[in-house]
């Protein structure tokens, strides 16, 4: 198995467990947490970051059509704002599954450098390493609210389909 096709497969399996999450929780738990880090604010930075760096740096990146930047910041003084509901944070993991194969195949994974100022020593495929590593912090972050109130999202180790 090439790079790529590793990458491709993590990355979505990391994105379906993200959508798993998203879609069992309660509606008091949406909107749980502490400004800034409530829960659907952390599912929408996981996402928002995960599908950024998917691209070659900002220039090139094609933002989901409902994307509200400041909504990705979980630290320091961060705006108030109405939470995504949770059918628009599926729809989202969905337009990131949808884009995994093209934007992978589109990087070059060579690159010494990832693109993004605030990364300057991270290579191309360091950053997606990094930002698989970025996302299921999150996801666990998610996963333990969700088990401490008896609900679980499926491991994927080994995901084949591209079925949502």
């Amino acid at each position: 198995m090439d790079i790529r096709t590793a990458l491709i497969r993590q990355y979505r399996a990391a994105i379906l467990m993200t959508r798993q999450a998203i879609e069992v929780t309660p509606d008091d738990l949406w909107t749980w947490g502490e400004h800034p880090r409530t829960y659907w604010r952390i599912a929408y930075h996981a996402l928002g970051y995960a599908h950024l760096y998917l691209y070659e740096d900002m220039a090139s990146w094609r933002p989901w059509s409902k994307a509200q930047n400041h909504c990705a910041v979980l630290e320091g003084d961060v705006q108030v704002a109405e939470p995504y509901s949770r059918e628009e944070l599926l729809d989202f993991a969905d337009l990131i599954l949808s884009e995994i194969d093209e934007r992978i195949h589109a990087l070059d994974l060579d690159a010494p450098t990832c693109g993004f100022p605030w990364y300057p020593q991270v290579s191309r495929v360091e950053l997606l390493v990094l930002s698989l590593r970025h996302l299921h912090g999150h996801l666990g972050q998610l996963h333990e609210h969700l088990i401490a109130r008896g609900l679980d999202v499926t491991w994927l180790g080994e995901p084949t389909s591209a079925s949502v």
